[in-house]
This record gives C-alpha cells, sequence and structure tokens, in this order.
C-alpha cells in the first residue's frame, strides 16, 4: 500500500465470524471463517458505493501475446489456423481463424472468485514442504492409521467424513494431491482459507509419430462463485488431458491439439450444467459450473501453450542470468483495464476487481476462442503451469524465477513442493496447483517438430 493512501476497510467488515456458535476471529481479507467455513461476504452489507469484483464489461477486449525478449526466447505464435498438418480426424487443417460449430451462449458478466459456502474443514491441508513422496493423486496414510481421525489419532471416522470422538471433519482427498512422472510433476493443495480444493490438475507422456516424447500438463482453477467449481476443473482436466494423449500420437500439430483440448475441456464442463439443469440441486439463478485452464506440451525443442482464464504459463531457464518469461496474459479484469489504457499496471492489479476473469470454461461464458502459442526456446529450462493461487505470490516473471529451485529440471516434484509451500508462507489465501515440466532445446542440426 502506498504511503499516501488511507487504510482500506475490511472488504466484509466484520471482526469475527457472525455464526453465533463459533465468533472466530477473521481477517480483513477472509471470505470465509477459517474455523467453521461461514461465508463472511454473505453476512455483511457492502458499504455505499462499494461493489463486489464482478463488473462486466460490455466490450470485451482481448489480449495480445505479451512481448518477447528476442535474447531469451525465439517465440513463433500462431493460430492454429496457419498451422500445416492434420487435425485429429486426419483432415487437413483449415487455413482461416478455427472456430467451434457449437451454439454460443449469451454473453455474461465476468466473474470474480468469491467463495461459496459448503464445507466446514477446521484442519489444515498438509503442509507440501513435510510431506512424504507420493505416486498417485492421493495422500499417503501410514500402516495401522486407516480410518483413524487426525486431529484426535483416537476416534473412528464415520460415513459422513466426521471424527466419532471429537467431531472434526476430516481432510478430503483432494485437499493435497501430488503426482510425478518421469518428465513432469505437480502438486495441488488446498492453501490455508479456503474450505475444499477446487483446483485439479492431469499429466500424461505420449510421443508423436516419429516416436519423440511429449509431456502434457494441464491445471484447472475453479470458479468459486459459480456452482460445483471443483467438478468443473475435475471435469476439465480429465478432458483436456485425455483428447492430447490422443491427437498427439496421431499427428496432430501440438498447438492444434491444444486448441482442441480445451474446446474439449468447455464442452465437458458445459455438460455438468445440462447435466442439472432439471435436476433437484440446480443452481439458483442459472449459476453453471465454470473453470480456468492453461497447459502445456512440451516436446523436442518445441512448446506449446494454450489457456482460458487467469492460470498463467512461466518460463524459467536453468541459467538465471537470462531473462524469465510469461507466456500467457490473462482474461481478467486488470489486463483488460490496462491493454485499454486506462489504467497502468499497478493501478489496475491493486484494485478489488482485479482478479474479475473475463474468460472462463463454463455454459454462461462468452464465445469461446482459445488462445494458444508456440515457442522455440534456445535453451534449457522449466515450464510452469499454476493457478493465480501461486502468482498472486510470484507475479513478475522475474518474481517467479526466483522462487523456483536451481535444480527444477532434475527434481520437478521437488520443486512444485517448493512453489507450493512458497504460496503458503505467504498466506495461502487460495487453492494452489502448479506443475513443473523440464525443456531441452533442439540439439544443434536435429529437425524441429
Amino acid at each position: 500500500m502506498r504511503m499516501d493512501q488511507k487504510p482500506q476497510p475490511p472488504s466484509h467488515g466484520l471482526a469475527v465470524c457472525p455464526d453465533p456458535e463459533c465468533g472466530e476471529p477473521v481477517d480483513p481479507r477472509d471470505r470465509f471463517c477459517g474455523a467453521c467455513g461461514h461465508e463472511l461476504t454473505a453476512a455483511a452489507e457492502l458499504p455505499a458505493g462499494q461493489d463486489r469484483p464482478t463488473m462486466p464489461i460490455a466490450a470485451p477486449v482481448w489480449p495480445e501475446a505479451p512481448p518477447r525478449d528476442p535474447g531469451s526466447l525465439s517465440t513463433l505464435t500462431q493460430h492454429p489456423g496457419e498451422l500445416p498438418g492434420t487435425d485429429s480426424g486426419g483432415r487437413d487443417l483449415p487455413t482461416g481463424p478455427v472456430r467451434t460449430d457449437e451454439p454460443v451462449p449469451a454473453a455474461a458478466p465476468p466473474r470474480g472468485e468469491t467463495v461459496r459456502g459448503g464445507g466446514d474443514f477446521e484442519l489444515a491441508a498438509p503442509d507440501p514442504r513435510a510431506a512424504e513422496r507420493v505416486d498417485a493423486d492421493v495422500p499417503v496414510v501410514p500402516e495401522g492409521s486407516e480410518g483413524l481421525c487426525v486431529a484426535c489419532r483416537a476416534g473412528r471416522v464415520d460415513g459422513d467424513g466426521y471424527c466419532e470422538n471429537c467431531g472434526h471433519a476430516q481432510p478430503r482427498e483432494r485437499d493435497h494431491m501430488e503426482r510425478e512422472l518421469r518428465t513432469v510433476a505437480a502438486v495441488s493443495d488446498r492453501g490455508l482459507r479456503h474450505h475444499r480444493n477446487e483446483d485439479s490438475f492431469a499429466l500424461a507422456e505420449t510421443s508423436l509419430p516419429d516416436g519423440r516424447p511429449a509431456t502434457v500438463a494441464i491445471v484447472c482453477d475453479g470458479v468459486s462463485s459459480a456452482h460445483r467449481p471443483d467438478e468443473a476443473s475435475a471435469a476439465a482436466a480429465r478432458a483436456a488431458g485425455a483428447v492430447l494423449g490422443e491427437a498427439l500420437p496421431r499427428g496432430t500439430h501440438p498447438q492444434q491439439a491444444m486448441h482442441e483440448a480445451i474446446v474439449a475441456a468447455a464442452e465437458a464442463v458445459t455438460a455438468l450444467a445440462g447435466a442439472e439443469a432439471a435436476g433437484p440441486d440446480a443452481p439458483p439463478g442459472g449459476n453453471s459450473p465454470a473453470c480456468t485452464i492453461v497447459g502445456s506440451v512440451v516436446t523436442d525443442g518445441l512448446l506449446v501453450v494454450g489457456w482460458v482464464g487467469d492460470s498463467r504459463a512461466y518460463w524459467v531457464p536453468d541459467d538465471r542470468t537470462a531473462p524469465a518469461a510469461r507466456l500467457t496474459e490473462d482474461d481478467s479484469w486488470a489486463a483488460q483495464m490496462v491493454k485499454a489504457g486506462l489504467m497502468n499496471e499497478a493501478q489496475a492489479y491493486a484494485d478489488e476487481r482485479a482478479h474479475a476473469i473475463t474468460g472462463w470454461l463454463g455454459a454462461d461464458a462468452y464465445e469461446l476462442e482459445p488462445h494458444t502459442a508456440a515457442f522455440k526456446p534456445d535453451r534449457a529450462g522449466v515450464v510452469v503451469v499454476c493457478t493465480d493461487g501461486l502468482w498472486n505470490y510470484a507475479e513478475a516473471a522475474g518474481a517467479m524465477a526466483g522462487a523456483v529451485p536451481a535444480d527444477a529440471a532434475l527434481r520437478p516434484l521437488h520443486a512444485a513442493r517448493v512453489l507450493v509451500g512458497h504460496a503458503l508462507d505467504g498466506g495461502g489465501h487460495d487453492n494452489i496447483t502448479v506443475a513443473v515440466t523440464p525443456f531441452a532445446p533442439t540439439p544443434s542440426g536435429a529437425p524441429s517438430p
């Protein structure tokens, strides 16, 4: 905060949780009680003239690709329709812009990140800095402790997930997830403030038709103000990972495959809304499931990224004397304000509406036009794809590079754990998910993808 600015009042105006059975002190930045999960913003009236971070944008201003330092990255940014090759069905790629033939949903205002109630987890998620190595997407359970409460270590856990002895709610499997493959690793954590983990990820190792390996990392962030955000992120990550795993071995260009994967992810999230539309749990006002997505494909000498929303991809070279780079541009209120010239970057990101997103996957999203870009880095490094739960604490490319361990290319799981720990040390105000993929440039004289 600048010294000439007056301190801002709490976003909810509460000093303690309004639940009469709780009364836990709350932080001005909290959106729900850390003890009982009570939604604070729903219980407080906003001051006169103050708005929630869901400001409608009348005419979206889609960001252009960020500038690149020619000494750091040799950039090849293309629209999928300009690429030679075939799509997943073996047809020649079109020469014009690629669009889906699906009906276009009506435009909707940007989504904010207000957390909705619906959980009451009193225990912090496992700290990844002290976690045991995990080779699957589930936590390690010490032998003989199955079914025991993680709080009192004496009571048994009933079918509802609560201890029969002390009554504590037990952590869910998604509160902390880790996965490591040979060429990529990811960690996802609930953080310190949210009552559940609404992020998800998918990893895959496959190969191109000529046998060259390809590594896939997908990270999705459920929109907390939407209905069933945890299911939306899981469905999107699963669908995108499956499409890339099938399209790349068929010979689909990685950038076109990424475009198809994001379209498939959007369809999977939209299908959640269709399945629940007539059910008893349908959200009020048509508040459909929604999430953001970012993904990377790393092949021999080629790096492809794709995204919708404000989840990000970063390039961090092994040689830290060379500059790092952010490879994505947010679909957010702040990015649009900067793009339109209405604010500078510092002003835009200081505004409470900064993280209101203007692009997402879901039935009520704008017309879907996935962002994709291809790069050919000239040196070794790592690709970091993550949700805003991490980059909020390392926003600039240089700050992210400073948080990535020097041996990240050799120990990607360790690097992902360190990055999650960096976000937890910063406050852990959101779910945190990060995937780390080492990258090696094409040897001199070798054919490019």
